[in-house]
C-alpha cells in the first residue's frame, strides 16, 4: 500500500479499549496489523475524548464541533430538498482541517459518506467504511453527487456490501468491496488451563436493547428442564456506559433474570479485556440478535475465546460463525433453547472448541488488513 492510511472515526467517538463501540474495535484491529516496515496508521479524533487511548497509530486531534439538538432534523430537511446536510458536513469539516499537513492518504471515513466532497481529492483518496446501512436515506442523485470522489465504499461483511449496493445507483455499485471484520486471538483465546466444571457456561455479550435479543437467552434458559444444568451470564448497558441509568427493558431483563435464581446473571457494560476474561470461562456464547446485523464481533470473539458460538441467522452474522458455530432461526427462544439444551448433554465439547479457535485464527486482523490493502489497490 504505497500510500498512508488516515481513519476518520465519527467526531466525539473514542478510540480507547473503555468502549466497546464496533468502529473503534475495528479501527484497532487494522491499524494493530500494518505490515512490518510500512508507515502507521494515523486516527483522526476529535480532543477530549478518552486519554486512555489503544497505542496501534498515531493520533491526529481536531477541535470538535458541538452538535445541535437539531442537526439532525436540519440534515434530514435538506436531504429532501435535494441539498448537501450542512450540519454533517460541518462536523467533518473540523475533523478534516488539518488534511492539508497529513502524507497522501487513503483517508478511511468511517461510516462518513458526507464527509467524501471535504477531503481534498486532489492529495487524498476518499474512502467510505461502512459498518451500517448508511444510504436507507439517499436519493440516488444525492448518493452520486455525495460519493462522486470515493474511491471505494467498504463493506465489513457480503450482506452489507449486497445492501449497500441495492442502495447506491448502478454508476457507483462498481466501487463496492468487502472487508470482513477481523478478531484479536491474543486477547479473545482459549483458557490456558482449560475450563473447569461441568455446568454449562452460556455468556452474551451486547448493547441491552431488543434488537439485540437478550431477553430471547433469558427466555430460552427459563424454559430449559431443571435437569439442564446451565448458567446465562448477560453482559451489556443501554450504551457502553456501566453508569447508565437503567431503562425499562433493562429493569425487565433484570427482572426475569432474579426469577431464574442462581440460572442467571446480569451484568452492566465492562471494557473489553473485562469482556474477554468472562469468554474465557464460558462454553457458550450466544448471538440472538433480531435485528440484521452487519457483522457481529461477538461471534468472532467467541469463536476465538474456543466457546461454542450460537448465533442468529439474520445479516453478517452467518458471515463471521461460519461453519464453526450453530445457526438458529430469529425471534425463536425455543430453537435457542434447544440448542443449548443439546450442548449441556453433549458429554465433550472439545471437537466444537477447537473449530471454533480454528476458523478464529483464519480471521485474525491480518487477513483483514491484506482484504483492506486489495480492495485499496482495486
Amino acid at each position: 500500500m504505497a500510500r498512508h492510511v488516515a481513519h476518520v472515526l465519527t467526531p466525539g467517538d473514542h478510540y480507547s479499549p473503555r468502549t466497546g463501540s464496533a468502529v473503534p474495535t475495528v479501527v484497532h484491529g487494522l491499524a494493530s496489523a500494518v505490515p512490518a516496515g510500512a508507515a502507521r496508521d494515523t486516527v483522526v479524533l476529535a480532543r477530549g475524548t478518552y486519554a486512555d487511548r489503544y497505542d496501534s497509530a498515531d493520533i491526529a486531534e481536531y477541535a470538535q464541533r458541538k452538535p445541535r439538538p437539531w442537526d439532525r432534523y436540519v440534515d434530514a430537511g435538506l436531504s429532501r430538498l435535494g441539498l448537501p446536510r450542512a450540519a454533517s458536513r460541518a462536523s467533518y469539516a473540523a475533523a478534516l482541517s488539518g488534511q492539508a499537513a497529513w502524507d497522501p492518504s487513503y483517508v478511511l471515513l468511517h461510516n462518513a459518506p458526507q464527509a467524501v466532497p471535504l477531503v481534498d481529492a486532489d492529495r487524498h483518496v476518499p474512502v467510505v467504511y461502512a459498518h451500517n446501512e448508511l444510504f436507507r436515506t439517499y436519493s440516488d442523485h444525492e448518493a452520486g453527487r455525495t460519493l462522486d470522489h470515493a474511491g471505494a465504499v467498504l463493506c465489513v461483511s457480503e450482506f452489507l456490501a449486497e445492501r449497500t449496493a441495492s442502495q447506491l445507483p448502478p454508476s457507483l455499485r462498481g466501487r463496492v468491496r468487502v472487508v470482513l471484520n477481523g478478531v484479536d486471538t491474543e486477547l479473545f483465546r482459549p483458557p490456558d488451563d482449560g475450563r473447569a466444571g461441568s455446568r454449562l457456561e452460556v455468556l452474551f455479550v451486547g448493547r441491552m436493547l431488543p434488537v439485540k435479543g437478550p431477553d430471547l437467552a433469558l427466555e430460552a434458559v427459563r424454559a430449559l428442564p431443571a435437569d439442564v444444568d446451565v448458567h446465562l451470564t448477560l453482559v451489556g448497558s443501554r450504551g457502553f456506559d456501566a453508569a447508565d441509568r437503567l431503562t425499562p427493558f433493562e429493569r425487565s431483563v433484570r427482572h426475569v433474570a432474579a426469577e431464574l435464581g442462581d440460572r442467571a446473571t446480569v451484568l452492566p457494560f465492562l471494557p473489553r479485556d473485562q469482556v474477554a476474561a468472562l469468554m474465557r470461562k464460558a462454553d457458550v456464547v450466544v448471538v440472538p440478535s433480531r435485528w440484521d446485523e452487519p457483522f457481529a464481533l461477538t461471534a468472532l470473539e467467541g469463536l476465538a475465546s474456543g466457546a461454542v458460538v450460537v448465533g442468529a441467522r439474520v445479516g453478517g452474522i452467518p458471515e463471521a460463525v461460519g461453519d464453526a458455530g450453530v445457526l438458529v432461526p430469529p425471534d425463536d427462544p425455543d430453537a435457542l433453547g434447544s440448542v443449548i439444551a443439546e450442548l449441556a448433554r453433549t458429554p465433550s465439547l472439545e471437537p466444537q472448541r477447537l473449530a471454533a479457535r480454528q476458523h478464529a485464527l483464519a480471521h485474525g486482523w491480518a487477513t483483514s488488513r491484506r482484504q483492506l490493502a486489495e480492495a485499496l489497490r482495486d
